[in-house]
């Protein structure tokens, strides 16, 4: 299996335009300050920005040793040409990208590899190290995941991958996906945060029962908890008022005990064994360098029991 390098992988959504266009010049200035940080785990996905963030993100890594990184990327989602949309912007999507292509599902067995093959020619990389099925809940769950990861596990026995998984949302997509057996690594995207810890139900369960690792990714909820004071979007969307103020009652405790939130929120999922990393993107360089150096800052221990004893936090 892959080693995960950690605590803190690159997620490199941003790197596809994600909500707002990025140059060529800003993307390679974001993963250049990640590289100048130590992170050596970047993750990627056809989703991102219709290719663009596996396009950067190779242009990137190409003037990088092969053996001092490590990549993943997704499968699930090939990338068909779609002329039609080249004059419109993918919003339905988030990303401010042209539509020239759009999205059809497939966890076939040709499907995976297909789209394993497209990602390693965008990326410029003879392999990646990590390959996840993506969000299969979104398509038919019991399907995607009946082919999709045995699928994945041939590219793994044949040593064209590392280690596989799942990535999601979806505690019911990530458990059964765990249950299965077949999975080195779950990505658990925003379910285990401060203010979701949903992924404590079934899923992190399953993973210290079976030896699964996990990357948490959406630590900040879509970017609710990536500022001091809570601000911005919850899941990808308008925070809801109930969740705004309980983010801002975790941020006063936090500031109670010299921590601001988006350190609490990088720390919070780590303590945990079966977690690996945490998956972070970032738009600017001084992102990157901040939530960087945030990993390397001490969180007393108090800080949780309070949370905990407040009810805010339930581990």
């Amino acid at each position: 299996m892959a080693e995960v390098p950690g605590p803190f992988a690159l997620g490199a959504a941003n790197l596809g335009n994600l909500y707002a266009p990025m140059s060529d010049e800003q993307a390679h200035a974001v993963l250049e300050a990640a590289w100048d940080s130590g992170i050596r785990h970047f993750d990627t996905a056809p989703h991102y920005g219709l290719g663009l963030s596996e396009r950067r993100l190779g242009a990137f890594l190409a003037g990088k040793p092969r053996a001092e990184f490590v990549v993943s990327t997704k499968a699930g989602r090939l990338l068909v040409p779609d002329p039609g949309g080249a004059n419109r912007l993918d919003e339905a999507n988030h990303f401010a990208v042209p539509a020239g292509h759009r999205r059809v599902w497939d966890f076939s067995a040709d499907g995976v590899r297909r789209s394993l093959d497209d990602s390693l020619t965008r990326l410029g990389l003879d392999s990646v190290d990590i390959l996840y099925l993506h969000d299969p809940e979104e398509h038919d769950l019991g399907p995607a995941l009946a082919s999709g990861l045995p699928a994945l596990a041939a590219l793994r026995d044949e040593g064209v991958v590392q280690a596989i998984g799942v990535g999601s949302k979806s505690v019911a997509a990530l458990a059964a996906a765990a249950r299965t057996g077949v999975v080195d690594l779950l990505m658990v995207a925003g379910r285990f945060t401060l203010l979701d810890q949903s992924a404590l139900d079934d899923v992190l369960p399953e993973c210290h029962a079976r030896s699964i690792g996990v990357a948490v990714a959406s630590v900040f909820n879509s970017g609710l908890l990536a500022t001091p004071e809570p601000a911005g979007r919850y899941e990808y969307a308008t925070a809801p008022p109930d969740v705004v103020d309980t983010a801002r009652e975790i941020a006063g405790i936090c500031a109670e005990f010299g921590v601001d939130l988006p350190t609490a929120a990088l720390h919070f999922p780590l303590r945990d064994p079966a977690v690996r990393a945490v998956v972070a993107g970032a738009a600017t360089p001084d992102e990157v360098r901040q939530n960087a150096a945030r990993l390397t800052a001490a969180v007393p221990a108090d800080l949780w029991t309070t949370l905990r004893d407040k009810g805010l936090i339930r581990t």
